[in-house]
């Protein structure tokens, strides 16, 4: 199959955290440290991905569960290309100008999660402002080839935030991804610190109005913890999470990609992850993954069958007002 593939120039922006690399990387505890390991699985999505010229945000993202998640054949395709127009002082994705598009990529993923068998799979993308809809129509076309080309499985997208575009949003929303994702990656105090051309508020908008858009949608959101946040404001945002009508929430642990990154302010232990699994829940939302190595779509195929919706607070559908 041919490809319209139209050129894409890097220009990488570093340094993201002014005066990082003057900080060591941290040496991790023990229950961070992962046995890295290849089976023939990782081995066979490997070569599939490069044959098919697509890219993951496993590999981009420096994903630390890579290992187990190839060898499970799971893997979060990364689309719009690999250069991310922001710098989050958090992310190890390629920062720079893209200047183009990969017309046919949505059907390369679909082909993909056909060769693979997929019953969930899970689509992200980095960030593009430069483009008016931030990249929406990609995700759409992306979404419908995936169903045509398996029906039955579910699509999970994790979306950036579209520069707060009502038609962007409602373009993928309309798309029908069976969740949507959308992290708000850290409390609100700390969001000009970690994030880069983002905002918490835009964020909470993005998940509150994918389900005004279309109510059936199951919508999620995560962080992290480690970038100097307090327990106190974790627990205000997942209440914020919550009354905004969101179902799944995930924490992980924030691990430091470079010496150019945001240094790590400290490392929660597994018991403090089990305790805010525990208050989520007791929360209403619907699943809670909360652990150390967490990642946004870690376990993600195991959430998809089970995931009722909850309305946004204030949300009226077929005359009922929502108490989300």
């Amino acid at each position: 199959m041919s490809q319209t593939i139209i050129p894409v120039s890097s220009v990488r922006l570093r340094q993201r955290a002014p005066g990082a690399a003057s900080v060591p990387i941290e040496s991790k505890p023990d229950w961070l440290k992962v046995k890295a390991g290849t089976g023939p699985n990782y081995q066979d999505l490997k070569t599939l991905k490069a044959g098919l010229g697509l890219h993951t945000i496993c590999e981009e993202a420096r994903c630390p569960n890579i290992y187990e998640c190839w060898e499970n054949r799971t893997a979060t395709f990364l689309i719009l290309g690999r250069i991310c127009t922001r710098a989050c002082r958090f992310c190890a994705v390629e920062t720079g100008r893209p200047t183009g598009l990969d017309t046919e990529e949505p059907g390369r993923v679909a082909d993909a999660v056909r060769q693979l068998r997929l019953r969930h799979v899970v689509i992200t993308s980095v960030a593009r402002d430069d483009l008016p809809d931030g990249g929406a129509g990609i995700f759409a076309e992306t979404i419908r080839a995936i169903r045509a080309a398996v029906p039955d499985c579910t699509i999970e997208v994790l979306i950036p935030d579209l520069q707060g575009g009502d038609d962007a949003l409602r373009t993928v929303v309309e798309a029908r991804p069976d969740i949507l994702n959308h992290n708000i990656e850290t409390v609100e105090r700390l969001q000009r610190v970690v994030r880069v051309k983002a905002t918490y508020d835009r964020s909470m908008w993005v998940l509150r109005q994918s389900k005004v858009f279309d109510p059936s949608i199951r919508t999620k959101s995560g962080m992290m913890l480690g970038c100097g946040e307090r327990p106190e404001e974790v627990i205000v945002a997942m209440r914020d999470l919550k009354a905004n009508g969101v179902d799944v929430v995930t924490l992980g642990q924030y691990l430091r990609p470079s010496l150019m990154h945001l240094p790590v302010d400290r490392f929660a232990p597994p018991e403090e992850f089990a305790e805010y699994k525990r208050i989520g829940l007791e929360m209403g939302f619907s699943h809670v993954e909360s652990a150390p190595m967490v990642r946004s779509s870690y376990h993600a195929h195991a959430q998809a069958d089970r995931v009722p919706t909850m309305l946004p607070e204030g949300v009226i559908v077929a005359g009922e007002t929502a108490t989300a």
